[in-house]
């Protein structure tokens, strides 16, 4: 590349709500790992065209894997189960890429979480040696309630206390008839009256679509402010009168979604999707087990969207609360490398992604796994050192 990484990242987000960008940028100064969750096309903008980690099977990728793109949500049957749950970048790509971009992020994620260089190599190791033995056993599974350990059972286990009338009123205000959100924080904020009615407009021709009109009668639309690399787009939060006024209204997430950065940088043949929300979701339906309650995705104007429940049993685990014990850091690591196997079992012979076969091939063949770890190392350094210029050109001002 001959553009530093400063001018990178602003020709990347040039395009991006400046209010919104400018939040992002503050929060990427936090950490190098942070800074990493927000910039996932520097990631494919430097990797390597010639490698043997691109030789590995194909296969349906979130994209952008990394600590905190895991966490819980409610499914369809209402079950509450732990998977990856993010796939704004995804698409068909080399199996290798999603645990390389994981590794990467442990390493960086290990001083805030006050982990030892030799505790985040294990785990590293740990990671890459779960994974690649989950695809040799070819069996696939899922993660909930009934099955979890850990943190991740702790986790889901605190999500039993939370109500969905006590999620509503931290939210919303309840009026005579209905509810309308508090926009007098930064998580939600209002919205213009066009922006109100073309959103109310596509939700409503979505209850249509669904047959669902009742249940998706919108009473209030907000802007969400979520997320890391996400921030600048456009994302709402709406809410609809659900299963009825006052405690069984739904908030939906409504979020633009945009060509994945792979695409940008990385040449693999992909089928081609109505729009790039329909992309992210039928990636999502082919990797997850059992996927998020209402997932679907919506068009207004010439913008597709990404829509989806947002719940009260929603949420991730918080590394900065872990207690210490390695074997509960380590236990989480092997679930998370678990998971990143069964999805890609699971969408297996799927438009161009290799069957199973070849997954459990490769993984009992475990070659790459010192090319991961080594790669990863490598471009943990090359992180911190952009983070470091980043830091600089930020607190000189060049970023505003």
């Amino acid at each position: 590349m001959t553009k530093n990484v400063v001018e990178r990242i602003k020709i990347f987000n040039q395009d991006r709500i400046p209010q919104m960008v400018a939040l992002k940028y503050k929060n990427m100064r936090a950490d190098a790992f942070t800074f990493f969750r927000g910039t996932c096309h520097l990631f494919y903008e430097d990797w390597p065209l010639e490698s043997a980690l691109n030789t590995a099977p194909l296969t349906w990728i979130c994209g952008d894997l990394h600590l905190e793109n895991f966490g819980t949500y409610k499914g369809k049957n209402r079950l509450v189960y732990f998977d990856v749950n993010d796939f704004d970048e995804g698409l068909l790509a080399p199996c290798t890429w999603d645990a390389a971009r994981f590794v990467t992020s442990l390493i960086l994620a290990g001083p805030s979480i006050k982990l030892t260089a030799e505790s985040t190599l294990q785990l590293c190791n740990h990671f890459l040696d779960t994974y690649f033995t989950t695809l040799t056993d070819g069996h696939i599974h899922s993660v909930e309630r009934a099955n979890a350990t850990g943190l991740v059972k702790k986790l889901i286990r605190t999500l039993k206390s939370r109500s969905r009338d006590d999620f509503l009123d931290e939210r919303s205000r309840k009026l005579k008839n209905t509810r309308k959100f508090k926009t007098d924080n930064l998580r939600y904020q209002p919205v213009s009256a066009d922006e109100q009615e073309q959103v109310t407009r596509m939700i409503q021709e979505l209850g249509e679509r669904e047959n669902l009109a009742a249940f998706y009668k919108v009473h209030d639309v907000a802007f969400r402010v979520a997320g890391t690399g996400s921030l600048g787009i456009k994302r709402y939060a709406v809410l609809v009168e659900g299963r009825g006024f006052p405690h069984e209204n739904f908030i939906l997430d409504v979020k633009e979604e945009r060509a994945s950065t792979l695409t940008l940088y990385r040449s693999v043949p992909q089928p081609k999707w109505n729009s790039e929300a329909d992309r992210a979701v039928a990636v999502q339906l082919r990797f997850q087990g059992i996927h998020p309650a209402l997932l679907t995705s919506a068009q207004m104007g010439a913008k597709a969207y990404i829509v989806k429940e947002l719940q009260p049993s929603q949420d991730r685990i918080n590394l900065a609360k872990w207690d210490g014990k390695q074997r509960d850091l380590t236990d989480l690591i092997g679930t998370m490398a678990q998971l990143l196997a069964w999805g890609e079992l699971r969408s297996a012979g799927r438009s161009g992604s290799a069957i199973a076969d070849e997954l459990i091939d490769f993984g009992g063949k475990a070659a790459l796994k010192a090319s991961l770890l080594n790669y990863a190392a490598q471009y943990a350094k090359q992180v911190q050192k952009d983070y470091g210029l980043f830091i600089s050109a930020y607190d000189d001002g060049a970023l505003n």
